[in-house]
């Protein structure tokens, strides 16, 4: 029987670049393949049936790698900590293939884990098995929690020994799908800009706009606008992808910890999960990497980041993009991000929509709760989701009624008990279940993820992390 992975209808997309923008690769031969996670929700989107997909489907194509297709490992720079690196590219992945989904967006398969390449500079071109188990449950976790979020298709233990300076050593070795709509990054133009190369840069600006960003490539077919007004109201729409999507972590409550320009992708899409961490409490000073000794990519610096990191993106821009129209752009950055946070938070308390006003003072006194009071951030959401009652629009007191009664708190209870107010039946009832939608059971606290892994390593007892995922996905 042909494999189906290996029968999908790859496109050429990126192949078509030239190969300016990528060297060609092989993947490493590994002395052991097994399957250790295969992610059969995302098959419907390749138009494949998961019952037709076998392990051995899954471990021909993307652990021992039998196909015909150039392997591409894709050329890139990067700020790091704010400080400009030339010497990164693709150094453990590539690009394995590009398909077109159901839903007609073109969808790369990236590896991580899969060898040496020309840019693993010391490395040893591989992935911990502990890295990839973190990576399919942090994309996992996102994609539930509503994040426009990277996801794993496959993690294959790969038999080998690795050392680790972060790792208890030797520690074991994996190699991983990761299923995005592109890995092109801010980095990759930052790259042509280093190499003083605006004719690759141009070219690479018009491949984005054709195939991410479909509407706007057509409208510029239909108009007599000039590249120059095509390019800007390109950069218009990162800047406000990139403002949703770190108000999607901020409401998520999830710190990446690695916002280098390297890890921003040209898509607006959260990708590349190493040492992230979800917030125990709201803490804006909370560290995820044990690396990041001044807190750069705190918590509570994820929006200044990005947008200081789109800032750093005009430098490269400039030879196609006018600066005042750059300028005009990312003055909308603040406004684009708090909008979707507010209209994220208010989800997740069970609100569709509130007037601006009361919309702004619930949100600051929520976050004034989970500031003063320390409770666990995503237990506070999931505790109102589970006590959540009708009954509260009628009784402010049995609001969280077990809580303790302070003064933030019990300003909070009123407020949202005032709020209640105008509500019909029917609006309740869209109210709890916005709630169940948006606020799961399980959280990915650093903790839960530590007893999984102890299971692994100790007991090779993969059940509790198979039914971590089930209750990610499901909760």
């Amino acid at each position: 029987m042909s494999n189906p992975l290996l029968s999908l209808n790859y496109e050429t997309a990126i192949e078509s670049l030239g190969g300016d923008y990528f060297d060609e690769v092989a993947a490493a031969d590994f002395p052991q393949h097994i399957l250790r996670f295969r992610n059969d929700k995302l098959l419907p989107k390749l138009g494949l049936d998961p019952a037709q997909v076998t392990d051995e489907h899954f471990i021909e194509a993307f652990g021992k790698f039998h196909c015909v297709r150039p392997f591409l490992a894709l050329r890139y720079h990067g700020y790091q900590f704010n400080e400009y690196n030339p010497n990164l590219g693709d150094g453990r992945g590539f690009l394995y293939g590009q398909v077109r989904g159901t839903d007609g967006r073109l969808y790369d398969f990236g590896t991580k884990g899969s060898g040496r390449t020309p840019y693993s500079r010391h490395a040893d071109g591989r992935l911990t098995l502990k890295g990839g188990v973190r990576e399919v449950l942090a994309a996992e976790a996102l994609h539930r929690l509503g994040v426009n979020t990277s996801r794993c298709l496959s993690l294959i233990e790969t038999g080998e020994a690795l050392w680790r300076g972060d790792e208890p050593s030797p520690t074991r070795s994996s190699v991983m799908i990761r299923f995005s709509h592109s890995h092109i990054r801010f980095g990759t133009f930052e790259r042509l800009h280093y190499i003083r190369r605006p004719d690759l840069l141009k070219k690479l600006l018009d491949f984005v706009i054709q195939y991410y960003y479909p509407e706007l490539h057509l409208s510029s077919q239909k108009t007599n606008i000039s590249p120059s007004e095509k390019y800007a109201l390109f950069y218009g729409e990162l800047v406000k992808k990139v403002a949703e999507l770190v108000a999607q972590w901020m409401a998520a409550g999830f710190c990446h910890a690695v916002l280098n320009t390297d890890n921003m992708s040209i898509t607006g899409e959260s990708f590349d999960y190493g040492p992230y961490a979800f917030i125990p409490s709201y803490k804006p000073q909370f560290i995820a990497a044990y690396f990041d000794h001044f807190g750069l990519y705190c918590y509570g610096n994820q929006p200044y980041v990005c947008k200081s990191n789109l800032e750093k993106l005009q430098q490269p821009l400039g030879c196609a993009i006018e600066q005042t129209d750059m300028d005009a752009a990312l003055a909308e950055f603040d406004e684009y991000y708090y909008t979707a946070y507010r209209r994220l938070m208010l989800n997740r308390l069970g609100f569709e929509d509130l007037p601006e006003d009361e919309a702004n003072e619930l949100l600051q006194l929520t976050i004034k709760l989970l500031a003063e009071t320390q409770v666990d951030y995503q237990g506070f959401f999931f505790e109102l989701r589970k006590q959540f009652d009708r009954a509260w629009r009628d009784d402010a007191t049995k609001i969280f009624s077990q809580a303790e009664s302070i003064e933030v708190i019990a300003q909070w209870r009123q407020f949202y008990y005032h709020l209640l107010q105008g509500l019909s039946e029917a609006d309740l009832d869209r109210m709890a279940q916005r709630l169940r939608e948006k606020n799961p059971e399980q959280s990915l606290l650093r903790p839960t993820i530590e007893e999984v892994w102890d299971k692994i390593t100790v007991e090779d007892n993969w059940q509790p992390f198979y039914e971590l995922v089930k209750r990610i996905q499901e909760s």
